[in-house]
């Protein structure tokens, strides 16, 4: 049921921007992706709808770590720990902190490499959602260029917007 309702928004984030669009939630201490709208590229993202990932290496999951208190944070990835999943996964407290904090300013979490190698995510949390959710577009680093990254953020940001406004309609 939250696939059918997110896809017309996830879908107008993949005709907008021309990546897969993607909605998690947080699962306990992991990340669920909940709906996923593909690319129509070949060589696109690709996630199980279902696929649970660790918080700290998903651009997801640091957007929706970044709506908890540094405290609340920080002891959600003690208990999950921090393991590598490629060279550029954050897998120090100080550093995931510091990412928090920016994600916190800029309004936006990046995925750079970090949960797969070659994917670049924008990621953004559905504020005031009854649990934890947010929205990503995510594809090879190739085409999710920084320029990309700049001209998507606020695109997916308004797409968080809807889909708080849309969900907050129907409750």
């Amino acid at each position: 049921m939250l696939g059918t309702w997110a896809r017309p928004h996830l879908a107008q984030l993949v005709e907008d921007l021309g990546e897969t669009a993607n909605l998690a939630m947080l699962d306990g201490d992991k990340v669920i992706y909940v709906a996923q709208v593909p690319s129509p590229h070949a060589m696109r993202m690709f996630t199980e709808v279902g696929r649970r990932v660790l918080p700290h290496s998903a651009g997801v999951g640091k957007a929706l770590l970044s709506q908890l208190s540094d405290e609340d944070a920080l002891a959600t990835v003690r208990r999950t720990g921090m393991p590598a999943a490629t060279d550029r996964t954050i897998t120090d407290s100080d550093t995931f902190l510091a990412e928090l904090h920016r994600i916190r300013e800029t309004g936006y979490a990046i995925d750079d490499g970090e949960q797969e190698v070659g994917v670049r995510c924008v990621a953004v949390s559905v504020k005031d959602a009854p649990s934890g959710m947010a929205v990503s577009i995510s594809g090879p680093e190739a085409r999710v260029s920084w320029d990309f990254v700049d001209r998507a953020a606020p695109i997916v940001q308004k797409c968080a917007t809807v889909l708080a406004t849309d969900l907050n309609n129907q409750t």
